[in-house]
């Protein structure tokens, strides 16, 4: 580790609730002891270190951006606050900062340069999901979004499919696109493999429902559209 420099936190979001009780202690005092914030984006950033310290003056606080579109040179002037002794807080728009998020190119430079990372528990929509879903947990491949194409994303379920009866497959898609993802899986699958959806997770509207294809085809689809969803396939555990 580089001798005197500043702790990169890995501060937990919640998955969309204004509720903090999902939040442990630990996220706001780590917070409190960082004077530079890396936010996904600026207004979700915000909003989180006022809800966990509703003294803190926002205005003294210095705040980069890190999203998909952050070069390589962005990223080093961020560690530039790290590397002069200062601690800095890495906040995702919702859930953990570098799971499924821009986060994890900031966290591999650190490591690269000697910064100490410290991650701190909190929500995540893909874990959640699996410890719900019935399926192997001792097993399992995230993939992420698949591809939009008609074939290709066909040819990424198929394969998913044929490995689903020992790991546990796990993928998402964009809120707006999830009708458009349901009817491929509807069309794509087989009768008897099993499909897990898991909508608004810690939310009061959350829903959650394991079965297999025949049975999605034969009762009511639940209204999925700008509704954040994680999609499992897998097989139950015995």
């Amino acid at each position: 580790m580089k001798k005197d420099a500043g702790t990169l936190f890995l501060l937990p979001n919640t998955l969309g609730s204004k509720d903090l009780t999902s939040i442990p202690p630990a996220a706001s005092k780590a917070a409190a002891r960082c004077t530079v914030f890396v936010v996904e984006s600026l207004k979700m950033g915000r909003r989180l270190l006022s809800a966990l310290l509703p003294d803190l003056d926002l205005d003294q606080i210095e705040f980069y951006e890190l999203n998909k579109r952050t070069d390589i040179y962005q990223l080093e002037e961020m560690t530039t606050p790290l590397l002069s002794g200062k601690d800095v807080g890495l906040v995702s728009d919702a859930g953990l900062p570098a799971v499924a998020d821009p986060g994890g190119k900031l966290v591999a430079l650190a490591h690269q340069k000697g910064i100490p990372v410290k991650p701190i528990s909190g929500p995540n929509s893909l874990m959640l999901a699996l410890m719900a879903s019935g399926f192997n947990g001792q097993q399992f491949t995230f993939h992420g979004y698949l591809p939009q194409k008609a074939d290709a994303r066909r040819t990424q379920i198929l394969a998913m499919e044929r490995k689903s009866s020992h790991a546990t497959q796990i993928f998402m898609e964009t809120p707006y696109r999830n009708q458009i993802l349901l009817d491929a899986l509807m069309t794509t699958l087989r009768s008897d493999t099993l499909l897990c959806v898991a909508c608004d997770l810690t939310l009061p509207s959350e829903n959650i429902l394991t079965q297999s294809i025949r049975s999605w085809k034969n009762n009511p689809m639940p209204a999925l559209d700008k509704r954040p969803c994680v999609y499992l396939l897998g097989r139950t555990q015995q």
